[in-house]
C-alpha cells in the first residue's frame, strides 16, 4: 500500500498567460529522476519518490512543485497543475523533439497535435501483479467520484466548453483509453496489451492508456483519469480515496467475494458524467443499476463505503476533512469558472490557477467567513461552496452582518412604508397587492451585461425583421422557415395590422426573460413582444433601496437605471418621423395609451408617463380628426402612441360608445401616428413561435444565436408530441398564448393525477402547447425574515429599437430580477413572485445618483 504520483505541470508565461514551449530549457537544470519530458514543450512531468503516507505524498508534491517554480519564476514563467490551461489554443502544441514522439503525431496526427492537457497519475503499490489486474476492474466504480473530485478543464481553444473535464474527453480518444473489459488475470492483460501492440495501432506497452493498469516500470496500480489539481490537497484525497477502494478491493478478493462488473456502455455514462458536471451536478451512484445522485452525497457514500479501509490505513480523519473542504470550496472547474464570471477575462483565470498552484497544500484562505446558516446549492450567484459570498457581494454580506437582526427588520419596516407612500402596488384577481421587494440585491458584471446586450439585440433585431416580413411579403413562410398555418390566422395574429405602413417599427420595446442555470449559463426562456411590464418597477425599485439603504456599498460602475427612461423616450420619439414630424418647432408628442385606473399594471403606466414625460390617456382622451389622432383636451396632435392595453386596439371605444380604437387604426394605416409596439404583435411571442428564433436570426440577419434558448418542443408536430407525451412528468408543459406564469405545469413538481390531466389536454389540442426541458434557475440569497435563504430566480430585460440593421438596437440600462416564492421556480408576481434591485456595472463609470434617494 504505498504511494507516488506523476503530476504534468502547465508552463504559463507570466506575462501573456499563455503557454509557454520552454520544457527542454528548465528541465536541463532538473533532476532526470525526479522531473521529465511529456508529449508536447509545455509541459513538465514530475516523479514522486515511493512514500507510506499521505502526508509524506503531500511534502513530495510541495517539494517537486517548488523544484519547477525555482527554475522557472526567474525567467517569467509558472506553472498551472490544470487539465487545460484556460488560454491554450491549437497553435499552442509543439512536439517534444524525440524519434517516440515524432513517431506518434506522424501516426495520429490531430490526436497529438491537441494533446495540451495535463493529469494527475496516483501509484498504489501492489507487489503481486495478478492480484493488480483483478483490482483494476473492481474498483472501476469508483472512478467517476474520482474524476469528479479532480475536475479542472472547463476550458478548451479559448471557450468554456461545458464540461468541468474536457481533458477527460480529449484523453479518452485515444485508441487504447477506457476500460479494459472483465480480464480474468494477468496473462489475460498481457495478452491483450500484445494483441493491441500487434495490430500496430499502439507503438509499446507505455500505450496502454487504459483508466487503470499496472503499471509498466514498476509494482504498482495506476490510476490515470484524473484532471491534474492545481490545490495540492485534493490530489492527496484522490490518493488517499484511490487507496482504500484498491485496499477494499484486494481484501475481497482474498475472501473470495463475486464481483460483478457494469457494462462497459454504463461505466462509459458514469465518467462522462462526471466529466460533464463534475461537483456542480449529479453522478451515477456506485450500485449494479446505476441512478442519478448529487455529487456531493456520492462523495460521501464513497468515503462511508471505504470508511473500513481508510481507518485500518490511518487515513479516515483526514480523507474526511480533505473531502469536506473540496466540497466547500468546489472543485477547480468551478472556481475556475466563478473568476471567468467576475470580468470575463481568460488571463484572470490563467492568474488563479498559477497562483493555487503556487501556494499552499490546502489552498488561498477565505476571504470573509461563511454564511453559515445559508442552505448552499449548486448554481448560486452570490454564495459559493463552502457557504462563501462570492466577491461581488462580499461587502453586501458584511454589511447586513453589521446590521443586524434587529437592523434588518427595521430597514424592511421602512421598506413597506416607502412601497405604501408610494402606491408601489399590482393587481391580481382584483385585490391590489404590495409589489414585493427583497433587500439584498443581484449584481450583474460588466462582461456579463455585454455578452447580455449582443445576444438580445440580435434577437431582438431578427423578431422584428419577422413580424415586418410576416406582415408584409411573408418571406420566411414562402422559403419554409416557418409553417403558415403557425402564423396566419394563428394565436396572436392580427388581421388588421396587415394595414400598417411598410417598414414600421412594430415593436420598438421588446422584453426578455432570461435564467442562467447550475453552470453559469445565460438562456432566454421568453420572448415578451406585446406589452412587456416591469421597467417601472425596475426604476421605482433601485429608488427604494436608495431611500431606504443610502449606506449599502455600492460597487464601482454601477449605473443609473434612469438612464433608461431617457433612452425609453428617446426610442419613442425618434419613430415620430414616419408621421411627418411635428406640427411645429416643438418635440413631437408620445403618448402612453393605457385602459386606465382598473388595469392591473397602473402604477406602472402612470410611472412611465411621469418618469418618461409621457402623456398618459385613455379612451376617451383621444379623438381621431382629420388624419391625425388628438388629445380630447387639449386638441394637441399626438404623433406616437405607446400602446399598453390590456386588450386589442379595434376593441376599445369610449364611454359614449364611439369606437376609437378603430379610427385609431385607420390614422395609424394611413401614416398619421405611430403606434409603438402595435397590435398583431402577439404572432412572434407566442411560445410555439419561440422555438423558431434561432432560425430567424439565421434567416435574417445570416447570423448564429449569441444567446441560446431552452430546448423546446412542438406539441402541434406528431413526432415531438409523442415524446412530450410520454414525458410530460418530466416537462415544463406552458399554453402557447399562456402569460404571468398562468398554466404552467413544471412536471417533476406536479401530482400524478395533474399530470394525467395535462396529458389529455395536449393530447385533445396540441397547437394550444409547448414543452420545455426543466431548467433549475440560479439562485440569490433573498431574506425570510431577518434571515438569508436561497430562491431561484431570472431577470427581465428590455431592448429599443429603431429599426432591424446594425446600431438600431439597444439593450436598456435597467433590468428587473424576479424572484420564486421558497420551494418553486414561477417567479411571477402573479403566482406569489418577487422582485430584486438588479445592480448591473458598466466599464464606463456611471454611477448611480444615491444624493436623491426621493428620485421616484
Amino acid at each position: 500500500m504505498t504511494l507516488g504520483a506523476e503530476e504534468e505541470l502547465h508552463l504559463i508565461d507570466l506575462e501573456s498567460w499563455k503557454l509557454s514551449a520552454r520544457a527542454p530549457q528548465l528541465l536541463a537544470k532538473l533532476p532526470p529522476e525526479s522531473y521529465g519530458a511529456e508529449l508536447q514543450r509545455t509541459t513538465v512531468e514530475t516523479n514522486t519518490e515511493v512514500v507510506r503516507s499521505l502526508d509524506a505524498l503531500r511534502g513530495e508534491l510541495l517539494r517537486l512543485r517548488k523544484g519547477v517554480v525555482d527554475v522557472a519564476e526567474p525567467v517569467g514563467l509558472g506553472v498551472a497543475a490544470v487539465g487545460t490551461a484556460p488560454r491554450s489554443v491549437f497553435a499552442d502544441f509543439e512536439l517534444t523533439s524525440t524519434g517516440r514522439f515524432g513517431r506518434m503525431q506522424e501516426q495520429y496526427r490531430l490526436l497529438v497535435d491537441e494533446q495540451l492537457i495535463c493529469g494527475l497519475q496516483i501509484h498504489v503499490g501492489v507487489a503481486d501483479r495478478e492480484v493488480a489486474v483483478q483490482i483494476a476492474q473492481r474498483v472501476e466504480r469508483e472512478l467517476p467520484v474520482l474524476l469528479a473530485l479532480s475536475t479542472s478543464s472547463p476550458y478548451w481553444n479559448g471557450s468554456d466548453t461545458g464540461y468541468a473535464s474536457i481533458r477527460s474527453l480529449i484523453w479518452q480518444r485515444w485508441p487504447s483509453a477506457g476500460a479494459t473489459g472483465p480480464l480474468a488475470s494477468a496473462a489475460a492483460y498481457d495478452e491483450l496489451l500484445s494483441d493491441l501492440i500487434g495490430t500496430g495501432v499502439i507503438a509499446d506497452s507505455k500505450m496502454a492508456y487504459f483508466d487503470i493498469r499496472p503499471s509498466s516500470h514498476a509494482p504498482t496500480l495506476e490510476l490515470r483519469v484524473c484532471d491534474a489539481c492545481p490545490i495540492v490537497d485534493d490530489a492527496i484525497l484522490i490518493a488517499g480515496v484511490f487507496r482504500a477502494a484498491v485496499r477494499a478491493a484486494e481484501l475481497d478478493i482474498e475472501a473470495g467475494r463475486p464481483y460483478l462488473p457494469l457494462p462497459a456502455p454504463i461505466h462509459r455514462a458514469a465518467m462522462w458524467q462526471a466529466a460533464r458536471s463534475g461537483l456542480r451536478g449529479k453522478l451515477l451512484d456506485a450500485s449494479d443499476h446505476p441512478k442519478p445522485m448529487v455529487a456531493a452525497e456520492a462523495v460521501q457514500a464513497t468515503l462511508d463505503r471505504l470508511r473500513p479501509q481508510l481507518e485500518e490505513l490511518g487515513d479516515w480523519e483526514e480523507v474526511s476533512e480533505l473531502a469536506g473542504a473540496v466540497l466547500a470550496r468546489g472543485s477547480s472547474a468551478d472556481r475556475q469558472r466563478a473568476i471567468f464570471a467576475e470580468r470575463g477575462e481568460l488571463d484572470d483565470v490563467v492568474e488563479h490557477v498559477v497562483r493555487e498552484t503556487h501556494g499552499p497544500a490546502s489552498g488561498p484562505p477565505p476571504a470573509i467567513p461563511a454564511l453559515t446558516r445559508y442552505a448552499v446549492r449548486a448554481g448560486d450567484e452570490a454564495v459559493g461552496p463552502g457557504a462563501q459570498p462570492r466577491p461581488a457581494y462580499q461587502d453586501l454580506v458584511a454589511y447586513w452582518r453589521q446590521l443586524g437582526y434587529s437592523g434588518i427588520e427595521q430597514k424592511q419596516r421602512e421598506r413597506d412604508r416607502w412601497i405604501d407612500e408610494h402606491g408601489m402596488t399590482f393587481t391580481v384577481h382584483g385585490e391590489e397587492l404590495r409589489f414585493p421587494v427583497d433587500l439584498m440585491p443581484r449584481v450583474i458584471s460588466a462582461y456579463e451585461w455585454n455578452e447580455l446586450s449582443a445576444g438580445l439585440t440580435q434577437r431582438a433585431r431578427a423578431i422584428e425583421a419577422f413580424l415586418q416580413d410576416v406582415y408584409g411579403e411573408r418571406r420566411a413562410v414562402r422559403d419554409g422557415i416557418v409553417p403558415e398555418n403557425q402564423v396566419v390566422g394563428g394565436t396572436g395574429w392580427r388581421e388588421e395590422a396587415t394595414r400598417l405602413p411598410s417598414g414600421a417599427v412594430r415593436a420598438p420595446i421588446m422584453g426578455f426573460d432570461l435564467i442562467r442555470n447550475e453552470f453559469g449559463g445565460w438562456r432566454v426562456l421568453e420572448d415578451n413582444v406585446r406589452t412587456p411590464s416591469g421597467f417601472a418597477f425596475a426604476t421605482a425599485t433601485r429608488h427604494l433601496m436608495d431611500a431606504v439603504l443610502p449606506d449599502l456599498p455600492r460597487p464601482a460602475g454601477l449605473i443609473d437605471p434612469d438612464l433608461a427612461v431617457l433612452s425609453l423616450r428617446e426610442t419613442l420619439v425618434a419613430h415620430a418621423d414616419r408621421t411627418g414630424g411635428s406640427d411645429s418647432s416643438s418635440e413631437p408628442v408620445v403618448a402612453l395609451f393605457s385602459d386606465g385606473v382598473g388595469t392591473p399594471a397602473w402604477f406602472e403606466h402612470r410611472t412611465l408617463a411621469n418618469t418618461a414625460d409621457l402623456l398618459l390617456v385613455g379612451p376617451d382622451d383621444l379623438l381621431a380628426d382629420g388624419g391625425v389622432v388628438r388629445h380630447a383636451g387639449t386638441r394637441e396632435r399626438i404623433h406616437v402612441l405607446y400602446l399598453r392595453l390590456d386588450g386589442e386596439l379595434v376593441d376599445i371605444g369610449t364611454k359614449s360608445g364611439m369606437r376609437i380604437g378603430e379610427a385609431i387604426m385607420d390614422v395609424a394605416a394611413a401614416g398619421g401616428v405611430v403606434l409603438a409596439n402595435a397590435p398583431g404583435n402577439g404572432v412572434a411571442d407566442d411560445k410555439a413561435m419561440y422555438c423558431y428564433v434561432p432560425e430567424l436570426i439565421g434567416y435574417y440577419l445570416d447570423e448564429r444565436p449569441l444567446i441560446e434558448s431552452v430546448p423546446t418542443y412542438r406539441t402541434s408536430d406528431a413526432a415531438e408530441r409523442r415524446g412530450v407525451l410520454e414525458r410530460v412528468g418530466e416537462l415544463v408543459t406552458k399554453p402557447v398564448d399562456g402569460y404571468g406564469g398562468r398554466g404552467v405545469l413544471i412536471g417533476p413538481a406536479a401530482t400524478a393525477a395533474t399530470v394525467a390531466a395535462r396529458r389529455a389536454e395536449i393530447a385533445d389540442h396540441p397547437e394550444n402547447w409547448i414543452a420545455q426541458e426543466v431548467v433549475t434557475l440560479s439562485s440569490l440569497p433573498t431574506f425570510s425574515g431577518q434571515l438569508l435563504g436561497p430562491r431561484h430566480v431570472d431577470l427581465r430585460a428590455f431592448v429599443f429599437l429603431t429599426g432591424t440593421g446594425e446600431g438600431q438596437a439597444q439593450l436598456a440600462p435597467l433590468a428587473l430580477t424576479r424572484v420564486a416564492p421558497e420551494g418553486s421556480l414561477v417567479v411571477n408576481s402573479s403566482q406569489g413572485g418577487g422582485a430584486k434591485d438588479t445592480w448591473i456595472l458598466s466599464d464606463v463609470a456611471q454611477h448611480a445618483d444615491t444624493t436623491n434617494p426621493d428620485g421616484a
